[in-house]
């Protein structure tokens, strides 16, 4: 039987890099505590779509922090169905395409659209008592103070093996999309990917979903009785 953790308020960073589990176990986690759920890699691919339907040059910086100011979004944190919109588009499906997919760290990359966004993802933890956030940044950056931060990862292989799966694409041109996207993600000046020195690492490569959300509600249990 899980162990169910519901506090009156806490907040739970995920990080971790493409295919480690992050949005699964963090939906599942958010149900488990009674919170909300906020992706917010689906926040910057939302903005990316965005860049993309307006046919901004990928390296003007100046372009696409434009476009990240002006853009409406609408984002729903309920674990069981959470959706996107931008600019009253509803975008669930065409920010998991191959297009945003490939632009997406570009666009993540620039110091200004970082910025806004951050602050709108900290807007959203603040409304909320209790949430699970997960993204590359959570624990260093947008939830410093997080009750719970983790960081989740898994071998390039699996990580390849479950995103493939998702997506029905092959697995060694998903696994060299990965490592391309991870070299961009770690690298990249504003708030590159890494793990915070006080999140806990969980490698999930030879763990079910059921198993890492329950491992995590033990950390989590750990955490807030104290």
């Amino acid at each position: 039987m899980a162990l169910e953790v519901r506090p009156e308020r806490c907040v739970v960073a995920v990080d971790g890099p493409s295919g480690s589990g992050k949005s699964t176990v963090s939906r599942r986690l958010a149900i488990a505590v009674g919170g909300v759920y906020l992706d917010t890699g689906a926040m910057y691919r939302a903005v990316t779509w965005a860049v993309l339907q307006a046919e901004a040059d990928l390296a003007d910086p100046d372009a696409i922090a434009k476009i990240a100011l002006e853009t409406e979004l609408s984002i729903g944190t309920d674990p069981v169905a959470p959706h996107f919109a931008a600019n009253g588009t509803n975008v669930d499906e065409p920010i998991r395409g191959p297009e945003v997919t490939a632009a997406v760290s570009a666009v993540a990359a620039v110091p200004a659209a970082r910025r806004h966004l951050v602050l709108l993802q900290q807007a959203i933890i603040a409304a909320h008592p209790r949430i699970v956030v997960e993204g590359r940044d959570i624990a260093s950056v947008v939830a410093p103070d997080a009750d719970l931060k983790v960081y989740l990862t898994a071998s390039a292989a699996a990580r390849a093996a479950r995103r493939s799966a998702e997506d029905a694409t092959d697995v060694a041109a998903t696994q060299a999309d990965l490592a391309r996207r991870d070299e961009l993600d770690s690298s990249r000046a504003t708030d590159p990917l890494r793990q915070a020195p006080d999140a806990i690492e969980v490698d999930t490569t030879g763990m079910g979903i059921d198993e890492v959300v329950q491992h995590l509600l033990t950390l989590l249990n750990s955490k807030v009785s104290k």
